[in-house]
C-alpha cells in the first residue's frame, strides 16, 4: 500500500500537520517513529504524483531547504525530479539541497500513522493498534509486560502502564507489537528531562511515583484548563497524609470506563484510592507531558477538594465545609452532583 493512501485513510490528531499545496497534499508533522530520524527532524509525507514545486514549496516553508524555487531548479537540473519517490521522509531544517534530494530520490518504506491519546490504559492502546496494523490487541498486552523494558523505565507495575507515550507516531511496516511497544518507550524516554530527576529528589518521589501521580491527574482531565490546580490538590493532599479519593483510580479499578455509583467507591482493588493511603502501585494510564510537569512542579495552593462542573473544568476547595457548599452551589446551577467530587 502507497505511504500516501494510509495517511488519507487515518484521523490523527494533537499531531502539528498542515497542508502546503492545493495541487498535492504534502502533510508536514512533528512527531517520533519507528524508523531511524536525526535529531529534531521534521517529517515530510509526499503523495504519489507530487510536483517537485509543491514538494519544494513545503521544504522551503519548514525551513529544509532555504528556497523554494532553488530547490525546484537543481531537482530539475538533469531531470533528477523525476526520480522522486513517494514515502515519509525525516529531514532536519537546512539540511543541504543535494543531500535532501538523494533520500528523496531513493524513497521511504511504506509507513502507518498511529495515534496514542494521553489517558488511555494499556487496553485501549492495544484496541487501536489492532485497528491501524491487524495485530491482536493481547499481542501488544504481552509485549508490554516485557521484563527487560520495565527495568529501563523502572516501572513497578507488572506492564509498562504510563510509559506508552502518548503522541502521534509513524511506524514503518511491517512491524510487531514489541516494535511498536519499544518505540512508544523510547519516546518517553526522548521526553523525560533529565532535569526532572533531581527534582524528584527534591519531591522524595521515584520517577515511577511522579508518572503515576501524573496519570491520576490525567484522568482528572476532559480538557487542561485547570491541570496545575488539580495537581496541587493531589500534592497537598499527599503532604497532609489524607487519601487521594481520585475517582479515575476507581474506574481502572474496575476496569470498564463508566458513571460511577456510590457501591463503586467500596471495590477492593490496591488501585482504588478511597480504600488505600498514598498513591496506586503503578501508573493507572498513559499521561501527557503537561501532566508530567503538573505532577512534578505543582503551583502552591491550600485546594484540598474539587467538583467538576458540566463543561468539564472544576471548582476547588480548601476545607470540607467549603467543599459541600460548592457542591450544593454546583447542584443548584445544574450541574454534576457529588459523585464528581474529591
Amino acid at each position: 500500500m502507497a505511504c500516501e493512501d494510509i495517511l488519507l485513510h487515518t484521523n490523527g490528531q494533537k499531531v502539528r500537520v498542515r497542508a502546503w499545496s492545493t495541487l498535492a497534499t504534502i502533510v508536514v508533522a512533528i512527531g517520533a517513529c519507528t524508523v531511524p530520524e536525526p535529531p529534531n527532524a521534521v517529517w515530510v509525507t509526499v503523495p504519489e504524483a507530487a510536483s517537485v514545486d509543491a514538494v519544494a514549496e513545503s521544504l522551503a516553508v519548514h525551513g529544509i531547504v532555504r528556497s523554494a524555487e532553488s530547490f525546484a531548479r537543481y531537482a530539475r537540473l538533469g531531470n533528477k525530479d523525476e526520480g522522486i519517490q513517494p514515502g515519509t521522509y525525516p529531514f532536519r531544517p537546512g539540511t543541504p539541497m543535494g543531500r535532501v534530494l538523494i533520500q528523496l530520490r531513493k524513497g521511504r518504506p511504506p509507513v502507518q500513522r498511529l495515534r496514542v491519546k494521553a489517558g488511555h490504559w494499556i487496553t485501549e492502546v492495544a484496541e487501536a493498534v489492532e485497528d491501524r496494523f491487524g495485530i491482536p490487541a493481547e499481542s501488544l498486552v504481552v509485549a508490554a509486560g516485557d521484563s527487560t523494558l520495565r527495568a529501563r523505565v523502572g516501572a513497578r507495575g507488572a506492564s509498562l502502564e504510563g510509559y506508552l507515550f502518548p503522541t502521534t507516531y509513524y511506524v514503518k511496516l511491517p512491524t510487531s507489537a514489541h516494535d511498536i511497544v519499544r518505540q512508544m518507550v523510547d519516546s518517553f524516554e526522548t521526553r523525560w528531562n533529565v532535569e526532572w530527576n533531581a527534582r524528584l529528589d527534591s519531591l522524595g518521589l521515584t520517577r515511577d511515583e511522579a508518572v503515576t501521580l501524573a496519570s491520576v491527574i490525567e484522568g482528572e482531565l476532559v480538557h487542561g484548563g485547570d491541570r496545575p490546580e488539580i495537581a496541587s490538590v493531589y500534592h497537598n493532599r499527599l503532604t497532609r497524609g489524607m487519601r487521594l479519593q481520585a475517582d479515575p483510580t476507581v474506574v481502572y479499578a474496575l476496569g470498564k470506563r463508566r458513571r460511577l455509583y456510590q457501591g463503586d467507591y467500596k471495590v477492593k482493588s490496591p488501585y482504588n484510592t478511597y480504600r488505600i493511603n498514598g498513591l496506586p502501585p503503578a501508573p493507572i494510564n498513559q499521561p501527557s507531558l503537561a501532566s508530567l510537569e503538573a505532577a512534578l512542579y505543582p503551583p502552591e495552593s491550600e485546594y484540598l477538594y474539587f467538583v467538576a462542573r458540566r463543561d468539564g473544568l472544576h471548582e476547588f476547595s480548601r476545607s470540607y465545609r467549603e467543599h459541600l457548599a460548592t457542591i450544593r452551589q454546583v447542584r443548584a446551577r445544574g450541574r454534576r452532583g457529588p459523585q464528581a467530587g474529591k
